[in-house]
């Protein structure tokens, strides 16, 4: 028989946003039910150092920060399910979600979490060597090439945006682009092509990236011109991939606005375009994408359930 769970408060994702929501749901007595989704934990679970989360001195590990962050969630109350949604129906409330494996979670109140990810260049050494040298995030892990060689690769905003992050850091930052002009703003461009600490590499592939040294780590790129094929090699600390990100929406596609992938908030809440629908973290963030603004998100999300379901609770009432 498939099981039904029902709740005031249901909550797509577990990354800081969803566990933020979970918290602050909890504690306004929502009961809220998370489902965690393919990633539980989302992208912290996969970054090792993190020196940018506020309120510890020293160096933690993202795992070990997520796992703090469902414990407490728990210990409040809210409820974790593994599972995977891959059916939703908003045509009307309370909301009816289905997981892989049929069961079915019946909600007064949704909160999308599901974040994004960002795009890989697929090449070898890529997955190896992340956490080793190879990152998808400069405002996350620039601070740790403090004075040494970096790359970054990619043409759009992103890609500009991070190289001239990365000069804060580093005093030789390349950028790596396979194609002869940038795709960047041109505000963008005039300060890369402006800045000292920059410089350009034109019609370049990244074939792979090298690894070496005891304890391993990134040591350089094997590139690919894309006009002659010539080969050659990028010494390099630290490798930023800059090529964009994929927000999780695909469930949403054709039920929810949204822009370039990225779920349409009201301005200055967690509001989507129908009510009871909620959207806080990297799914709707396309340009801070920091686990504490996700974090605050969260915050945002539950505090908007809770004033539409005393909303609700009120009119109905009134009603009665």
């Amino acid at each position: 028989m498939t099981a039904t769970h029902s709740t005031r408060m249901l909550i797509l994702g577990s990354g800081p946003a969803g566990l933020s929501a979970a918290i602050y749901g909890a504690r306004a007595g929502l009961a809220p039910i998370v489902v965690q989704g393919m990633q539980p934990g989302g992208q912290l679970t996969i970054t090792t150092d993190v020196e940018n989360y506020p309120g510890f001195k020293d160096v933690i590990q993202g795992p070990w920060l997520m796992e703090q962050m469902q414990a407490q969630a728990e210990h409040v109350g809210a409820q974790m399910m593994y599972d995977q949604i891959v059916d939703v129906d908003l045509s009307e409330r309370p909301f009816r979600l289905r997981g892989d494996g049929g069961t079915l979670y019946v909600a007064d109140t949704l909160v999308i979490c599901t974040g994004a990810q960002a795009k890989w260049l697929g090449v070898e050494g890529e997955e190896h060597l992340q956490g080793k040298g190879v990152s998808a995030c400069a405002t996350c892990d620039g601070f740790f090439y403090r004075g040494k060689k970096v790359v970054v690769i990619g043409g759009g905003n992103t890609a500009v945006e991070e190289a001239l992050y990365l000069t804060n850091h580093s005093h030789d930052v390349t950028l790596i682009h396979r194609r002869d002009s940038l795709r960047a703003e041109k505000i963008l461009q005039q300060r890369l092509h402006a800045h000292p600490n920059i410089k350009v590499l034109w019609n370049k592939a990244v074939d792979r990236f090298v690894g070496g040294g005891t304890p391993e780590g990134l040591v350089g790129v094997d590139l690919i011109d894309t006009v002659t094929g010539e080969r050659s090699h990028e010494p390099t600390d630290g490798g930023f991939v800059a090529i964009g990100h994929h927000p999780a929406t695909e469930l949403f596609t054709g039920k929810l606005p949204t822009d370039e992938g990225y779920l349409l908030v009201e301005k200055g809440t967690t509001h989507t375009a129908i009510p009871g629908v909620f959207a806080a973290g990297d799914v709707t963030d396309k340009i801070y994408r920091q686990a504490v603004t996700a974090a605050g998100m969260g915050c945002m999300a539950a505090l908007d359930v809770e004033k539409f379901l005393a909303e609700q609770d009120f009119e109905a009432m009134v009603e009665a």
